[in-house]
C-alpha cells in the first residue's frame, strides 16, 4: 500500500533533525521546471502563484538562489501545512518513521512524487498552475502519467489522502489493477455529508500518523480509524470509498 498526500504551500529549512536519504526520482524534470520560472518576470510569476507582493518576492528569491542537490530538508520535515503538524513526524517513533519511509508518497507540482526523506529546498508551485514547459500547457500535463506509472510500480492499492487538485495527477492514469480508496472526513449537514477545509487536513495529518503508530497494511483495516471524533460509515461508504463522519454532527 502507497498514501498519497498533498503538500503545503509554506515551506521551511531544517537540515538537523532528520538526514536526507535521497534525491528526488524526478530532478531532472524539477530542473526543467525550474529554468522555465527563471526565464519569466517577476509579474507573471506572481500571477502564475497567485500572491501578495510580499510573499512573490520571497519566491522570487528563493528561485534564483535555488539549490537542489545542496542543503536540503527532508520533505517530511519541509512542509508546514496543517496536516503536517497533525501528523508530527518530528516526535514519531523511529519504527513509525520507517512506515512513512515505506508508504508514504508526497505529491508536488515541482517535483513530482516526493518520498518522506528526499531531499527538497522551498519553492512555490502549485499542481493546478498554468505553468507551460515543453509544449505542455499545464503541470497535469507536463507529469502525464508518469507519478501514476512510479506508484503503479511499488504497489497495487493507493490510500489517497490528497486533495482533488493533487489525486487528479494520479488518479486518472492508474492501471485498471491498481485499487485508488479514496477518504473523505465529513459532517452532516441539511442531509448532506460536507467536508470543510481546515478539519479534512488536520483528519488526513492524524490518520497518517494513526496508521503508522498502528503499522496498518490492509486496506480493510483503515475503517478502525476513529480519531479526532471521526467514525466510518458503512452505509454512505463503498469499497473505493470511505466516509468518517464526525461525532455528533
Amino acid at each position: 500500500m502507497r498514501i498519497i498526500i498533498s503538500p503545503a504551500k509554506k515551506m521551511n529549512v531544517d537540515t538537523d533533525s532528520f538526514a536526507v536519504e535521497a534525491l528526488p526520482r524526478f530532478l531532472t524534470d524539477t530542473e526543467r521546471l525550474k529554468e522555465a520560472m527563471r526565464a519569466m518576470s517577476g509579474q507573471g510569476l506572481q500571477t502564475l502563484w497567485r500572491c501578495n507582493d510580499a510573499i512573490a518576492r520571497q519566491n522570487v528569491e528563493r528561485l534564483w538562489n535555488m539549490d537542489l542537490r545542496r542543503s536540503l530538508t527532508p520533505a517530511i520535515l519541509s512542509y508546514e501545512g496543517i496536516q503536517y503538524q497533525y501528523m508530527a513526524p518530528r516526535v514519531m517513533e523511529a519504527g513509525q518513521l520507517d512506515y512513512l519511509r515505506e508508504h508514504l508518497r508526497i505529491l508536488s507540482g515541482f517535483y513530482g512524487l516526493l518520498r518522506p526523506f528526499d531531499g527538497v529546498t522551498p519553492y512555490r508551485l502549485e499542481m493546478q498552475a498554468r505553468l507551460s514547459v515543453d509544449g505542455a500547457k499545464d503541470l497535469y500535463a507536463f507529469w502525464g502519467n508518469r507519478l501514476a506509472e512510479e506508484l503503479s510500480a511499488e504497489t497495487d492499492r493507493v490510500l489517497n489522502l490528497a486533495s482533488k487538485e493533487y489525486s487528479r495527477s494520479v488518479e486518472p492514469h492508474l492501471p485498471p489493477h491498481v485499487r485508488f480508496l479514496t477518504c473523505t472526513f465529513g459532517e452532516w449537514k441539511d442531509g448532506k455529508v460536507i467536508e470543510k477545509g481546515t478539519m479534512c487536513k488536520m483528519a488526513r495529518g492524524q490518520m497518517v500518523r494513526w496508521l503508522a503508530e498502528n503499522r496498518i497494511e490492509r486496506t480493510e483495516d483503515i475503517r478502525a480509524f476513529s480519531d479526532l471524533e471521526y467514525r466510518f460509515a458503512p452505509d454512505i461508504s463503498d469499497k473505493d470509498h470511505f466516509v468518517f463522519i464526525k461525532k455528533g454532527r
